[in-house]
This record gives C-alpha cells, structure tokens and sequence, in this order.
C-alpha cells in the first residue's frame, strides 16, 4: 500500500523526507528512526498524520493498555512504535518497575518494507516490551486469513489513504479485522477529491466522526466504528 516513490522534485518538506532519519519525543522516549526515500519512497518517511496521531494517543485519545492494536500501512513504525510504550503498564515490587501487562501491538505493512520497518521497531522499544510488538506483513484484501477476524480492539491508520484503487482492499481489511467493538483511528490530510471519496465510503459501511483537527499540519482524525455503535463517539 504504502510503497509508491515520488519524484525528488515532489513537495512536502523535500529536505525533511529525503533525509536518512528523523527524531520524536513520545511516551517519555526519544524515538530515532531510520528514513530511506531513495528505496521505499513514502513507506520510508515520516508523514505529519503519524506525528499528529502519536500526539492524540498521548494526550489520552485513547487508552490502549493490555488491548490489542494493529496498525496498517506502518512504514517508518513510529505509530505502531509509540503505541507499544504506551501501553504498557506496571505495578512496582520492592522499588523496581514491573510490567505487569501491556498492549499487544501488531504493525503491519507490505513485505517489500518488513526488514526496514523491523529494524525501526527493534531500535526504538525496550527489551522488556519487544515481545509485545510483532512486525507482520498485510496486503490489504489478500492476507487476511492470516489474521483472526474481529480480533483487535483498536485499528491504527496514518496518511494511508491516498491510492483509489486500493479504497475496496482498504475497505475489506478493515470490516474482516472489525467485531462490534473495535475502533478505527484514521489520521489523514484531505488533499484530493478522492480523499473524500475514500470518507464516504466508509460511512457507507461504518459510523465515522471527526475527533481531532490539527491547524498547524492540516491533519483530521476520524474514529469509526460499526454502525450499531453510532452512540458511543
């Protein structure tokens, strides 16, 4: 999904993309990633929808400790990364940290990424919670069976809507990876008419708010869930 590269002269804050790596501050960490443009095009560089949708977590959008979170079209992992520190939780025993149970993170993207992803994931999470993230390819529409249906509690998207002919398999993996409870967290910028195309069709088959909107990088976040659930946003 993610694995489009774009001409060098394209926009975006070229310097920021083109450069080798890029730096955060989520969860009380700093968070190092390795970019690499020249090879994997936008799968390898950080977008401000994974930047703004690291903020909401943090600032308590959700609460995903001891849940199981999967995120699509990871890329660089920063999401995925940041949604893993921040859902561990520990109790303390004769003054030393103790996590008891944390979140259950799977970061997804297409196998050509899988080895730069992994090397990210690995560089950026402690020893203690690298187990509780697993690093699994996912086409969209064509690995589903290896993924249990309705078995995460939050779905994760940032900025991966912007091909159109990928809206019907963007569509299917998020219904077969959906039970009744499930939340979806989508982070985009509206750039394209096509963007709000991919909007209404997922309000043609889940319930769909705005719960954030970010002015300094143009940045929306939707929350959608099964329609039965319209009253809980």
């Amino acid at each position: 999904m993610a694995l489009v590269p774009y001409e060098e002269g394209a926009g975006w804050g070229a310097r920021q993309l083109h450069s080798p790596s890029a730096t955060y501050r989520f969860a009380r960490q700093t968070i190092r990633l390795k970019q690499d443009w020249r090879r994997l095009g936008v799968a390898a560089v950080v977008w401000d929808a994974a930047v703004v949708l690291c903020a909401y977590l943090e600032m308590g959008g959700i609460d995903v400790r001891d849940r199981s979170v999967i995120e699509l079209g990871a890329g660089t992992g920063l999401l995925g990364i940041v949604a893993t520190l921040l859902g561990k939780s520990f109790f303390f025993c004769l003054f030393k940290a103790i996590y008891s149970c944390s979140a259950r993170v799977t970061i997804t993207d297409r196998a050509a990424a899988l080895e730069f992803l992994e090397s990210n994931v690995q560089a950026n999470l402690p020893s203690e919670l690298r187990p509780r993230a697993v690093v699994k390819e996912l086409t969209w529409g064509k690995d589903l069976g290896n993924f249990p249906p309705g078995a995460f509690d939050f779905i994760l998207g940032a900025d991966i809507v912007y091909l159109e002919e990928t809206f019907a398999e963007l569509l299917q993996t998020l219904e077969h990876l959906c039970s009744e409870q499930t939340v979806i967290l989508l982070s985009c910028r509206i750039r394209y008419e096509r963007d709000h195309k991919f909007l209404k069709m997922l309000r043609d088959r889940f319930s769909v708010y705005e719960v954030h909107y970010d002015s300094s990088k143009d940045v929306h976040i939707y929350k959608a869930q099964r329609g039965s659930h319209k009253d809980d946003f």
